[in-house]
């Protein structure tokens, strides 16, 4: 079994945001995204530490110290791009003028619940962060996450035994092992498989029926 690597699953995510959309790009995985979105392309990416218009990661030598997004790494302005206060960010988001969140989750259940709170433990990101908010206010969520733990458990499950981040509210979730849509009253339903992986495979992984159509 192959599979998508980190890079190709940002990608492949890519790939799939319309023209014209306003997305909000979470921390960890969906960050990436915005290193694979063509410059030729009308999508407006949104970090909710207060940027509009964000680009893709600088050059060693071109990076800004005073321009991050939300898991505090360096990143660019596409022409057009600005920064604000935080407030005014979440005002975007709570307000309902995001397209799309992508986010990464530790569960996504077969009704849409996501489970994506940190701990912090060892301090790498803010806590709970504003994930309720854009699970809630943005118009569509997608998360993108590896399709196992670690140690080979599930992520994808027929219920979270995490706390919820938001309840029903993801509609796509990409993972190493391709691309599953979650449709109300059926569950999940695999629109694509990586290079190498059979749904077979894909569906040992899950905790969680897979359908095909």
């Amino acid at each position: 079994m192959t599979g998508f690597d980190r890079k190709q699953m940002a990608a492949r995510v890519a790939e799939d945001i319309p023209e014209g959309w306003f997305v909000n790009l979470g921390i960890g995985i969906p960050t990436m995204i915005a290193n694979y979105v063509p410059l030729e392309r009308e999508v407006i990416l949104h970090s909710e530490n207060g940027i509009l218009g964000m680009g893709p990661a600088p050059a060693p030598d071109k990076v800004d110290p005073w321009l991050v997004n939300a898991g505090k790494q360096a990143v660019t302005l596409r022409p057009g791009g600005s920064y604000f206060h935080h407030a005014d960010s979440f005002a975007m988001i709570r307000g309902g003028h995001i397209d799309l969140c992508v986010l990464g989750a530790f569960e996504v259940a077969a009704n849409g619940d996501i489970a994506n709170w940190a701990t912090s433990e060892n301090d790498s990101a803010p806590a709970v962060g504003g994930a309720m908010d854009l699970g809630a206010g943005a118009k569509r969520l997608w998360v993108v996450m590896e399709h196992t733990t670690k140690d080979g458990g599930h992520k994808i499950v027929e219920r979270c035994s995490y706390p919820l981040t938001t309840p029903g509210a993801v509609s796509r979730v990409y993972t190493n092992l391709g691309v599953l849509d979650v449709v109300q009253g059926k569950g999940f339903v695999v629109r694509d498989l990586a290079p190498g992986v059979t749904l077979e495979q894909m569906q040992a992984a899950s905790g969680a029926p897979l359908h095909t159509n």
